[in-house]
């Protein structure tokens, strides 16, 4: 097993054949895929989880599989996506978090997107990282408040029917500079 980055509570890493039933659970999970089109099938998850790996291995960044420093438990992934749909916005480098339920509302996902915009700015020298949800999913929009990022439009998805009430999106941006700005200045500001 590979880990490429920890953060305060978190390690990041490469994914293993051990991984496979975690990640079905998790993309089966009604309230997990709350803002998705709809939850995936075993197939339609290990499509999803060779794709992660092959991308991993070809880029060296990706979706990494995140579980608890002190526990071991897998908790979800967290990391980058390059979105490549027709948009005004892309292609682009995304940074998405999906994570078990169990492990919401404990900061997980905040402190784990902060470091890996970290590790896209100063290792893998991104310029700008974008962010999307569904108008809808509020949970998801708060994080990307948390970690920095400014909200710049909205759109409505392409690959999300027009009649769905998930077709209207967020959308969120970050640039270098602005995220290490944020880092210097002092809680007081």
């Amino acid at each position: 097993m590979n880990n490429f980055f920890e953060s305060e509570r978190l390690v990041f890493r490469s994914w293993t054949q051990e991984d496979k039933d975690e990640f079905r659970k998790l993309n089966a999970d009604q309230e997990v895929m709350k803002y998705f089109p709809d939850v995936l099938s075993h197939e339609e998850s290990d499509l999803l989880f060779d794709r992660i790996r092959k991308n991993m291995a070809e880029k060296g960044y990706g979706l990494w599989a995140v579980e608890i420093k002190k526990s071991g438990d897998f908790i979800g992934f967290i990391g980058f996506n390059n979105a490549d749909f027709r948009a005004f916005f892309t292609p682009c480098i995304e940074i998405v978090w999906r994570l078990k339920s169990e492990a919401w509302g404990k900061g997980f996902a905040t402190e784990g997107a902060k470091r890996c915009l970290r590790f896209g700015f100063e290792d893998l020298g991104f310029s700008d990282i974008y962010s999307f949800t569904a108008v809808e999913n509020t949970r998801s929009e708060m994080v990307m408040k948390r970690i920095g990022m400014i909200r710049i439009a909205e759109f409505d998805h392409p690959e999300v029917p027009m009649d769905s009430s998930l077709s209207r999106h967020v959308l969120y941006m970050i640039n270098k500079k602005n995220f290490f700005s944020d880092l210097t200045r002092s809680p007081t500001d």
